[in-house]
């Protein structure tokens, strides 16, 4: 078996969350839910563990950031610009919100940025490696 990631992520409102992220395209995995939390699957790498916040604090006694602030951004990787631009509507129609930060398109790149209903920023991106500026630095101008 590779390697994977699950990200946990603290929820406030559980069943709310779990169909945001559905709507994103994210799988609900029953295996690992239960009682205070649920798991999405993004796929065979990546999924997050979506905590109500009393489930958290079995995990950590460290502040819940505020709704507004960023500590991480996560990044998933779509297979074409139409699925960025239908997961930055399937947000603002879940109760989050589309378009946190400008849209970004690179022509090798294109990302838009969203939140969950509790915050959480997600980056939707698409990326062309073949079409990669080569011999320097790929990431965008600041």
């Amino acid at each position: 078996m590779g390697s994977s990631l699950f990200v946990s992520l603290p929820v406030t409102d559980l069943a709310a969350s779990l169909a945001f992220y559905e709507a994103l395209g994210f799988r609900r995995e029953p295996r690992f839910s239960g009682e205070g939390g649920a798991c999405v699957v993004w796929d065979e790498a990546v999924s997050f563990m979506l905590l109500t916040h009393a489930k958290w604090r079995g995990f950590t006694q460290r502040p819940i950031p505020a709704k507004g602030s960023s500590e991480v951004m996560l990044a998933l990787r779509c297979r074409d610009r139409a699925m960025v631009d239908a997961m930055s509507r399937a947000a603002a129609a879940h109760g989050g919100e589309a378009d946190i930060n400008p849209v970004e398109n690179h022509g090798f790149m294109y990302t838009r940025d969203l939140a969950d209903p509790d915050g959480h920023a997600i980056g939707a991106m698409w990326m062309d490696t073949s079409a990669m500026p080569q011999g320097g630095d790929a990431s965008p101008p600041a």
